[in-house]
């Protein structure tokens, strides 16, 4: 069922939390919200005095204990196993509210990016659950996810161009999550014109990309980090291959380092179109190659190519609990074929973006594929995502991505 938010009803200005309708949990299941957590989920409501059915989606509620301890405000969804998000506020949220959390994001920011390109907001760990912003210099892409945001869509604009002015602004709604929150898939260019490609600059390379078609906002900052981090393991003359390429960011890297060869993999012909036209762009060359990732591998470890750094950064291949069984195979096959084509001693990069894949479950899906493909391995360091993705420390979820940095050999007979 899709939500109609125009139901919904807006606090005033004037509105008080205390005329707020409450959301009541059961015994001890403020806890986990008492050491900081943000979320409440479905089976921790006391439906019997406040069912879930007689809010709407996206409302605002006054969250109270057991006991009638007023722990803060919320907003709620009965469609969502997430049942409430809280605010960590007694304020209401308007622009100001919004603004002001804005503004401390992009105080951190700035601190640590020189140029403004950048996570400008990552949910939870910013005090906006539910709420994404990429800043690619004057222009913003906002990506919501719950209904919560949905209904604070107009203020969270107004708030940004109180905070940045910025030229353009792009709500790209089109994220899964949507769906499990009930809301619509849509894109929408609310203030400015944005071409079919922009700029966004990394350390001294210059990339375009597809914001409004592109996957997710059109770049992932969040690997960022862990691409600087491989500058070390590049030197001229090297053979590289970057799989799941997308548009580039690992191979344009690699390619502008002097690596000898930098062959790029995806499934997409726009986004390896993309990713030539981005090592041209940085003085480099990259060879493209379209196809399914593991098709791919498997052709090269028939051919017996070898490579010196082979990197595979895939998408999520476990997005919900119940594929991680599934998700973990995939991760190990791809492991796997991506060893069978390095050289001795050369380098792996293996990532995972899947939240319920933890570190030691890809660790111990290395060590499976390396004993599959009778290989040594070596862990040389572990990566995450960059501190435009700060980690919230009572919520495991702000923590997803890895990158382990791997040396592999023959395996020691």
């Amino acid at each position: 069922m899709r939500v109609n938010l125009a139901e919904v009803p807006v606090m005033s200005d004037s509105s008080h939390a205390a005329e707020l309708p409450a959301l009541r949990l059961k015994r001890n299941e403020d806890r986990r919200l008492n050491a900081g957590h943000l979320w409440i989920f479905s089976n921790e409501v006391d439906t019997d005095q406040t069912p879930l059915p007689k809010f709407k989606p996206g409302e605002l509620v006054r969250v109270l204990a057991h006991n009638d301890r007023a722990l803060g405000l919320a907003y709620v969804n009965p469609q969502s196993l997430i049942s409430a998000r809280m605010l960590g506020t007694w304020k209401l949220p308007d622009t100001a509210w919004l603004a002001g959390r804005i503004r401390g994001a992009l105080d951190l920011r700035e601190r640590l990016y020189p140029k403004p390109y950048y996570r400008l907001v990552y949910g939870e760990s910013d005090g906006l659950p539910g709420l994404v912003i990429d800043r690619y210099g004057s222009a913003c892409v906002v990506q919501i996810g719950t209904a919560g945001m949905e209904r604070l869509k107009l203020q969270i604009q107004q708030a940004l161009e109180r905070v940045l002015d910025c030229e353009a602004l792009l709500f790209k709604n089109d994220g899964s999550t949507r769906e499990m929150e009930g809301l619509p898939s849509y894109v929408e260019a609310a203030k400015g014109k944005f071409d079919e490609l922009s700029k966004v600059f990394e350390d001294d390379l210059e990339f375009q990309v597809p914001l409004v078609e592109g996957q997710k906002t059109g770049w992932f900052f969040d690997q960022a980090a862990n691409r600087r981090a491989l500058t070390k393991y590049l030197r001229k003359g090297v053979r590289v291959l970057d799989v799941f390429s997308y548009v580039g960011a690992w191979g344009v890297r690699a390619a502008q380092a002097q690596a000898r060869e930098v062959l790029c993999v995806d499934s997409s012909a726009a986004a390896l179109e993309l990713a030539v036209n981005n090592a041209e762009r940085n003085n480099a060359k990259i060879t493209a190659v379209r196809g399914d990732a593991f098709d791919v591998l498997e052709d090269l470890v028939k051919k017996r190519e070898r490579f010196d750094i082979v990197i595979v950064d895939p998408p999520a291949f476990a997005k919900r609990k119940k594929d991680l069984p599934k998700a973990l195979a995939a991760y190990k096959r791809l492991n796997q074929l991506a060893m069978q084509v390095l050289g001795p001693g050369g380098i792996l990069v293996s990532c995972s973006c899947s939240y319920h894949v933890s570190p030691e479950d890809l660790q111990d899906v290395i060590a499976k594929a390396a004993k599959a493909a009778d290989k040594q391995v070596q862990i040389l360091e572990m990566g995450g995502q960059g501190p435009d993705h700060p980690v919230h420390p009572a919520i495991a979820e702000t923590r997803y991505l890895k990158a382990y940095f791997c040396r592999v050999n023959e395996s020691l007979k």
